[in-house]
């Protein structure tokens, strides 16, 4: 059973770890403004004397993660902590794939992520030679059918997606993200390769794990808990994010056998 923290806080528990995963996105901000308590959060961890790594599926480097957080008023300590699934992805770009052309799927503002190799971008999807997934376009951001045609006769070509999360809420609104697109090519019978949560690679490239006790920290149950399940790894859920509705409509133990996922603990918000 999910143990409630509410009460509590993070404090309760924090001696029981060496090493926090913590989500950014629902978790330490919402896209526009910065949460208060979790920031909080964070000193005292640090404070604790253990050690953290705000883990998030963005598909973007660490950079410019951290110029996003520091526009939002992070201080410095705590940006330098940012580990992203763009990072994961480059890395295995660099080792791989730099020197193949790709098609590019996702917003412009994402081109800090090819930044080293944008002269094997083609805007003509037959001349690639994998697909390079990073969000939706932005004159397509909801139309899922519009990706289905787009990849209709290019199936055998590899996609690499830096983002495996489905939503995000940016403040009050929803938006798809990467992953919903990836799992449009999978379902068509594609072969896709995911940087980031649930995948262990970002959790073990961010920082060394091995025999550390470690607590996963984020808002999403498909890559946040899953990921820490994966792992061996304990969970804290945070309900105020992406599963809001159905948490407060059914309760965390429902749908947590929903999700096929076991959750060792829930908070409203980061509190500690």
């Amino acid at each position: 059973m999910t143990k409630n923290l509410d009460k509590d806080g993070l404090r309760s528990i924090v001696e029981n770890y060496d090493i926090f995963y913590i989500d950014l996105w629902g978790v330490v901000h919402n896209g526009i403004t910065l949460h208060k308590n979790a920031i909080e959060a964070l000193e005292e961890i640090t404070k604790a004397n253990k050690d953290y790594v705000l883990l998030t599926n963005a598909p973007r480097p660490n950079k410019i993660v951290n110029n996003f957080l520091e526009k939002m008023g992070m201080n410095k300590e705590i940006r330098e902590k940012v580990y992203s699934s763009g990072e994961a992805a480059l890395n295995y770009l660099k080792k791989n794939s730099l020197e193949e052309k790709f098609y590019h799927v996702g917003p412009p503002r994402d081109f800090d992520l090819f930044l080293d190799f944008k002269k094997n971008k083609t805007n003509n999807i037959k001349e690639s030679s994998y697909l390079l997934c990073t969000g939706l376009f932005e004159e397509q951001g909801e139309d899922l059918k519009y990706y289905k045609e787009l990849f209709n006769d290019h199936m055998d070509k590899k996609m690499i997606c830096t983002n495996p999360d489905l939503i995000v809420d940016r403040g009050e609104k929803r938006e798809l993200c990467a992953g919903s697109v990836a799992l449009v090519f999978e379902k068509m019978g594609g072969e896709v390769i995911y940087f980031g949560k649930p995948f262990p690679e970002v959790y073990n490239q961010a920082i060394n794990n091995e025999g550390k006790r470690v607590l996963s920290i984020g808002d999403n149950l498909n890559t946040d808990i899953k990921g820490a399940n994966l792992l061996n790894f304990n969970s804290l859920i945070i309900s105020n994010g992406v599963h809001k509705d159905e948490i407060k409509k059914e309760g965390i133990d429902v749908i947590s056998k929903k999700y096929e996922v076991v959750v060792n603990f829930i908070q409203t918000e980061l509190k500690w």
